[in-house]
């Protein structure tokens, strides 16, 4: 192991599940996942997909966050601030003025990009040549790094900035960055994640790519990672934070500790933008695993990328069995909320972490028939499984050939 280690003290978000832990398990448990109809979307002519996951309507204290304060927030920065305050109360530090001031505590968080509706209003002036909607914090909303640097005006942070918006591991590399910004002692705390907002133009980019579930009159039943019959992926909402800490420091204070961060890999294939590649998937799993100076049988379940996409499930599959055989149990949880792009990695890492503590682990619905093209392993269907696990790896993979890999260790 590293000699200074990292632990999980809070964790929170904002999710098409709900926001509480116990909300979100019940819709686990029950197999139901949150797609739906954008009825709003059937008038954009061209848009195959009609599918989306937004998140359960949460409430922004106006006595927090005032007009003053939300001038220079999007619906990302609004979901990432909020998502970052559940998780700094779950942490007990969300009063701790004189920590969270203190240089010691940084951010790491990402997006795909900024709030839609301020990227639509610049796109109106270049359409119209008129400067209308336009006003001094309209860039603000919309520049890649909206989500960190709210998040630190908000909090009154004076650490360290990483901006991760590298698509869909833009939360895990968040998470990844602040994990190796503790290890080499640059802070105490880091605050990392991910956050997207749902917006047509999101789901119209993979339309473009043939990519989209098109089921749009049965949203139960889609989308289905390594599916036979998949096809395609739903786009999804949410924002998710977990609240790193050195070990000794949440030990000082008495924190309560939900997992150790023990290993991060990542890398990128090199080779294509859209096209992934099994090979550097495979590497990046490695990494993480070098990391945490672990065997590959020491991993006792993955929580996979799975977006239903054709050439992405069998990449990961025959990458995921080339570092650990056909025994390894897995299941992806965008079968529930959708893609949920660059909050997908923060998510996924609060909800694996949450199912580790609860020994079990949620199935991936809609899978009925494997796909024989994608790799043997043990996918987790129907209700789910029951499994001790010391640890557990969640992976991600992004455009431009962006791979990650987390490996989470159970403390009691």
């Amino acid at each position: 192991m590293n000699a200074r280690r990292v632990v999980v003290t809070g964790m929170g978000g904002i999710t098409p599940l709900g926001i509480q832990w116990a909300d979100i398990e019940a819709r686990l448990r029950s197999c139901q996942n949150a797609v739906r109809v954008m009825e709003d979307w059937r008038r954009i002519r061209g848009l195959n997909t009609c599918l989306g996951a937004p998140a359960v309507d949460f409430d922004a204290p106006p006595e927090r966050y005032t007009r003053k304060v939300t001038r220079s927030m999007g619906r990302v920065a609004i979901l990432a601030c909020r998502a970052t305050e559940f998780a700094l109360a779950d942490a007990g530090l969300l009063h701790e003025q004189g920590l969270l001031r203190s240089g010691r505590v940084g951010v790491s968080y990402g997006s795909s990009a900024g709030a839609m509706e301020a990227i639509a209003d610049f796109g109106r002036m270049i359409d119209t040549n008129v400067v209308d909607g336009l006003n001094a914090n309209s860039y603000i909303r919309m520049m890649g790094h909206t989500a960190p640097v709210n998040i630190a005006v908000f909090f009154g942070l004076q650490g360290r900035v990483h901006t991760t918006s590298s698509a869909c591991t833009s939360g895990s590399q968040g998470i990844g960055y602040a994990y190796e910004s503790i290890l080499h002692n640059h802070a105490d705390v880091m605050l990392a994640g991910g956050v997207e907002d749902l917006a047509a133009s999101y789901a119209a980019v993979f339309d473009t790519l043939y990519a989209t579930s098109t089921r749009n009159d049965t949203p139960q039943l889609t989308p289905r990672p390594f599916d036979r019959d998949r096809d395609g992926l739903v786009i999804g909402e949410g924002a998710g934070t977990l609240v790193l800490e050195k070990y000794e420091h949440a030990q000082a204070r008495g924190a309560k500790m939900y997992a150790e961060v023990v290993g991060y890999g990542t890398n990128c294939d090199g080779a294509h933008v859209t096209q992934p590649r099994a090979g550097t998937m495979a590497t990046a799993m490695r990494l993480a695993l070098d990391d945490a100076h672990l065997p590959p049988e020491a991993i006792a379940y993955v929580n996979a990328h799975g977006t239903a996409t054709d050439l992405g499930d069998i990449a990961e599959s025959h990458a995921t069995r080339e570092v650990f055989g056909s025994r390894m149990p897995i299941s992806s949880l965008k079968s529930y909320v959708g893609h949920t792009l660059g909050a997908s990695g923060a998510l996924e890492a609060w909800f694996s972490i949450a199912m580790q503590r609860l020994n079990w682990f949620a199935p991936t619905l809609n899978l009925e028939q494997i796909d024989p093209r994608c790799a043997e392993l043990d996918y987790i269907t129907g209700t789910g499984r029951n499994l001790e696990c010391e640890y557990i790896m969640s992976n991600n993979f992004a455009f431009g050939g962006i791979n990650t890999s987390l490996i989470f260790r159970r403390l009691p």
